[in-house]
């Protein structure tokens, strides 16, 4: 019974723009100036966890390269393809039937590409727990992160504390899913202690996940059911490019969590950040006294403080005067933005 980890990588990362275009999204960047993007630290959190040859990425097409140079040790093969952007229950399905296909008894862990995880060694820890409990149960599990401020950008996870798994102390029944809150909500959860952050990390067995879309998502199952005698042939792509497209766009959380019934959660607090925008990354940086957080090599800041500046790519950069700003350079173009208005760079893009 092998550990598979699945990385999500097809998003497009646009509120990280400049640093993060369509050509090259953030996932593929060294966001946190450490010499390693975002999806390589990814992959380095489940070493020991997994074997190389048991890593899959779930990509657009476009991004295939990109995945084959930063992960040079996985198999070609486990670079799943999707010819469009379908949400992250068509990518989960497509991923977890394709599993079954190759190992009918694996145990599967499903992760973004793009998050940050400050403790590895508590995150392993607890991915351990989890595939330990998955292997041995019909559950789904969901990492939940403990709330450290009333954050309106992450949906919720609402446990029932009265009561730990007889089987793990740690785990502990999810009551319900929660949208994305406004600010009066979100504080209200901060004051319980049953609400955590949903982090989009799952674990499960692939015989639990694949028949969690039968029940729930029949024509999605059916589709990859019917396309698996195709997998790992030379038939695939073209297979997968012709009806991937006729799948629902819908999440993951809509599409199975909200309605399946043996779902638990894990708490955990091991440092992470789903790194959605410019001021997320300034949280989770190291800052100078004033609270600026600099990546580059030879950036100098005058009367400047809580600005996070990425210049990678310029010989000097000068910045004075700026309280609470995004500046950040790539190929040749310019962002100077307020931290507090950083929604709008969508539209800026």
């Amino acid at each position: 019974m092998a550990n598979h980890v699945v990385i999500m990588a097809g998003g497009i990362g646009s509120r990280f723009w400049p640093m993060s275009t369509e050509e090259k999204p953030k996932q593929f960047i060294d966001v946190m100036g450490c010499g390693k993007s975002l999806l390589q630290l990814t992959a380095d959190r489940f070493k020991g966890i997994c074997s190389e040859q048991d890593v899959w990425v779930v990509t657009n097409k476009r991004y295939k390269d990109l995945v084959m140079e930063q992960l040079p040790t996985i198999p070609e093969n486990h670079i799943l393809l999707e010819p469009c952007r379908r949400n992250t229950a068509p990518c989960i399905a497509y991923a977890s039937f394709r599993i079954k296909k190759e190992d009918p008894n694996a145990n599967i862990v499903v992760t973004p590409s793009d998050h940050l995880v400050m403790n590895v060694a508590e995150f392993q820890r607890i991915i351990n727990n989890c595939i330990k409990f998955a292997s041995e149960t019909d559950s789904i599990i969901t990492m939940g992160i403990t709330p450290t401020r009333p954050e309106t950008g992450y949906g919720y996870i609402q446990a029932d504390l009265k009561q730990s798994s007889i089987r793990n102390k740690e785990l502990f029944r999810v009551d319900s899913f929660r949208e994305k809150p406004d600010i009066d909500t979100a504080k209200s959860y901060l004051k319980q202690n049953n609400y955590f952050w949903n982090a989009g990390i799952f674990i499960w067995r692939v015989e639990t996940i694949v028949n969690a879309f039968r029940i729930y998502q029949p024509n999605m199952a059916n589709l990859f059911e019917k396309l698996m005698p195709s997998f790992g042939t030379d038939e695939e792509q073209q297979l997968i490019d012709t009806h991937f497209p006729d799948c629902d766009n819908i999440s993951v959380d809509y599409a199975i969590m909200e309605k399946a019934e043996e779902i638990y959660v894990h708490s955990s607090d091991c440092g992470w950040s789903d790194l959605g925008t410019w001021g997320s990354l300034l949280q989770e940086i190291k800052k100078d006294f004033h609270g600026n957080a600099v990546i580059g090599s030879n950036i100098q800041t005058y009367d400047t403080q809580n600005c996070i500046i990425n210049c990678t790519e310029e010989k000097r950069v000068v910045v004075q005067g700026l309280d609470g700003y995004i500046v950040a350079e790539k190929d040749d173009t310019l962002l100077i933005c307020k931290l507090a208005d950083e929604q709008k760079i969508k539209e800026f893009v």
